[in-house]
Formats: C-alpha cells, structure tokens, sequence
C-alpha cells in the first residue's frame, strides 16, 4: 500500500466501523472453529496491529507484514512479536501455528495460491485459517489501485483455491450484505471521479459510525448461522486436515 494509507488505517483502524465490523467477525469465527492447543498465532499482513494486540488475549501472537512502516506503527502500540516477510514464504517451520488470521491480505499477494499452500504449511494439523478478500471484480475501482490489489474474488473462486491448497473450508460467505447497495454505487461514483486514485473510507459522523458498527455486529450475529449471498468482501473458514 501507499505510505500515506497506512498512516490512514493507524488513525481509524481502532474505531471505524470498517475495521470495527470486519475484526468483530473475524475474532468471532476464529474463536468458534479454532481448536486451542497452546501453539502461537499468526497474523498474517498485521498492518498497523490492532488485530494482533487483540489476539494477545488469546495466546501468543506473532505479526508479519512486508511493510517496515506497518509493523513500526505496529511497535507503537506497544507489539514485539513482530517478523518482516512475504506471505508466499513465511519464516516459520511447518506445521508450527495454531491459527492464522489474514485480513484482506491475500489480494495484494500476485502468487495468492503459493500464499495459500504456505499458510497450509506452517499450521499444524486441525488448526485454521480465518480470511477476508474484497468481492467481485465489478466493483474493481480507484479504491482497489490505491491499495495494490491485484484481484477480487467471488466466493466459488476462493473456495476452490483453498482445496486445491489442502484446505478442508468450513465456512464461506460474503460480509458487508446490508450496505452491499450503497458500496456498488459509491464504487461506480468513484470510478468517474478524476485525480489520483485513493482508498474509499468515508468520513463519518460519530452518530453513523456507531450505527454502522450495529449493523456490522447485527450481521456478523447472522453469519455465525447463515452464510450470505452477496456482500463487498468474502470471508472464509479453512481447516487444515488433522492427516494432511
């Protein structure tokens, strides 16, 4: 990402409802499907840290991330576990982590099935993998060349690149479903829009915020029963086969 976006995700990443919604649900399911046994986490692309500081309540995590910039914003928050590296070859031996996290992270991956088959590698067997991608390469924009994405997904498409990565997918779904309308027409606005292009997080009042972080939380309720059938971001559940 730009430098100027990470700067961005350090001074909203604690309380907008993007971040707020997405970490909810992600922490939700993690806790749901992850079988505990001691074993040290992984965020994998940390960015500025606040998944991570909330995954120390839940063990020992280790951040990564390829950014310098990231993982300093990282230590300002007071994290040390912390490791420089690329997704598509993580510094860790195999069969060694007792759950990953990655949060929209495997889009700005070019090789995202080599990302995938190492998170596969490093985690011992029965422990999974919690993910979330941008949906649907209709809504590609200015947000997505902002942020160096290479791809959006469709649900199928990831479900089929995680088996193919020795996967056992316990969960994928859509997210982001009550505001999925507004999000299509903010991104064809966008896309008229002239100027460099920027990430869309849209300044709030304090009074939406809240309101958003409600329905995000409502939905997110939802998502523990029900998988969805439309949203802006994809959000999977991968086990790693006990016998791989």
């Amino acid at each position: 990402m730009n430098a100027d976006e990470y700067t961005k995700m350090f001074e909203l990443e604690d309380h907008y409802w993007w971040f707020v919604g997405r970490r909810d649900l992600a922490l939700r399911l993690f806790d749901k499907y992850r079988v505990n046994v001691g074993r040290p986490m992984l965020d994998v692309g940390c960015g500025t840290g606040v998944v991570l500081r909330e995954l120390e309540a839940r063990g020992k995590p280790v951040g990564l991330d390829m950014s310098p910039l990231a993982l300093g914003y990282c230590g300002k928050r007071g994290l040390s576990r912390l490791v420089r590296g690329d997704g598509t070859k993580l510094p860790l031996r195999s069969q060694t982590v007792g759950g990953i996290i990655g949060l929209d992270i495997f889009e700005h991956i070019e090789d995202d099935e080599a990302a995938f088959a190492e998170a596969f590698r490093v985690l011992a067997p029965g422990q999974i993998l919690v993910m979330s991608v941008p949906a649907f390469m209709s809504l590609w924009g200015p947000h997505d060349v902002a942020l160096h994405h290479f791809r959006r997904y469709r649900r199928n498409e990831l479900r089929r690149k995680l088996e193919r990565a020795g996967f056992e997918v316990q969960r994928v779904t859509y997210s982001v479903f009550f505001l999925f309308p507004i999000v299509v027409l903010w991104r064809i606005l966008e896309k008229r829009k002239p100027g460099p292009a920027k990430a869309s997080l849209v300044a709030v009042p304090g009074w939406a915020n809240r309101l958003l972080i409600g329905l995000q939380r409502l939905e997110s309720a939802l998502l523990q029963r029900l998988d969805l059938p439309w949203g802006s971001s994809v959000v999977a559940v991968a086990r790693k086969p006990e016998v791989s």
